[in-house]
Order: structure tokens, then C-alpha cells, then sequence
């Protein structure tokens, strides 16, 4: 989750402010991350954050009161907005291109998700170390959708969605 969570983080689309974040642990602790929050480099510091975020609940900047971490309620799909599109990451999923995915799964603008045109749109990537998603475990899930028809890393899969979306919204 690591990697993952470095990635997207450290995207453009995250930067331009078009990113909403949660992390689901193994346990079902779901987390709510700040677009802001600069999560530690190494495994061994980000292991020690997550453990005071578990045991605080919150973890806020030292300089604002900004909450960068916080533990919330579950169910997961109590914090999408009205009308948003889920889909799965699998890669027993219908296969896209990452372009053709975002051309067909996701607004033509960022613009459009806040207005409530075509609707926001959520991935669910499993960021495990073994395993998929399990369709049980997200009821909400429309579709499972793949960018490769190779088993990819949680890391390249959010790369590959994310360089399509940013290249459908230009972003640069």
C-alpha cells in the first residue's frame, strides 16, 4: 500500500486538486487521506505513522490545524458523493487501454464530476500483497475493468489509469 499510496500522491492528478483518497486496511479500518499529506519515503517510517494514526485516530500538520489522517466511519460508500461511478481494478476485468478507459469510464472534464454530468468516478485497487478483490467485500462495485492482460502491481495499475485520465483532462 506503500507504493501505491506514493504514487498517487505524487501525481499531477492529485496536485491539480482532482483526487480523493481512502485507504481500507486488512481489518476494515477505512482512512481518510488529506490531498495535501506528504506521507514518509521509507516503509519503516510509514509503518510507524500508520501505527500513531491508528492509536490517535488523526494525525494533523504540526504547523495548521489541518487533519492530513483520520480514521472514519465505514461503510466506504457512505463517503461518495451522490452518483459516482465505481469500478474494480482486476486483471479478470474488462481490459482498456488506460486512454480508451478514461474516454469511456470517466467525464470529459474534472469539471464535469463536481457538476454532476456524467458523475464522479472511484477505482478500487487492491493494494495487497497477494490476492484480488473480492466482489463480496465491495457490493458497490459496478464493473471490474483491467489496463493490462498481465497481473499488475497496484503501483503500475494506478500509473497507467492515471496517465490515461491525465491525458484525457490535459493534464500535464
Amino acid at each position: 500500500c506503500h507504493q501505491e499510496l506514493l504514487a498517487l500522491l505524487d501525481s499531477p492528478l492529485n496536485k491539480s486538486g482532482n483526487l480523493k483518497l481512502y485507504l481500507r486496511t486488512h481489518k476494515g479500518v477505512l482512512i481518510e487521506l488529506h490531498p495535501s499529506v506528504r506521507i514518509p519515503r521509507t516503509f519503516k517510517r510509514f509503518s510507524g505513522l500508520m501505527v500513531q494514526l491508528l492509536h490517535k485516530m488523526k494525525i494533523k500538520a504540526g504547523t495548521t490545524s489541518t487533519t492530513l489522517l483520520k480514521v472514519v466511519k465505514n461503510p466506504f460508500s457512505s463517503h461518495l458523493p451522490a452518483g459516482t461511478h465505481v469500478y474494480g481494478m482486476s486483471v479478470q476485468g474488462t481490459l482498456y487501454a488506460p486512454n480508451a478507459l478514461a474516454r469511456t469510464l470517466v467525464p470529459e472534464t474534472a469539471e464535469e464530476c463536481k457538476e454532476g454530468g456524467k458523475g464522479p468516478v472511484c477505482f478500487v485497487i487492491g493494494a495487497m500483497a497477494s490476492g484480488h478483490i473480492d466482489l463480496n467485500d465491495h457490493p458497490y462495485i459496478e464493473k471490474l475493468v483491467s489496463v493490462s492482460e498481465y497481473p499488475l502491481s497496484g503501483a503500475a495499475a494506478i500509473s497507467r489509469i492515471l496517465g490515461g485520465i491525465e491525458n484525457h483532462w490535459g493534464i500535464i
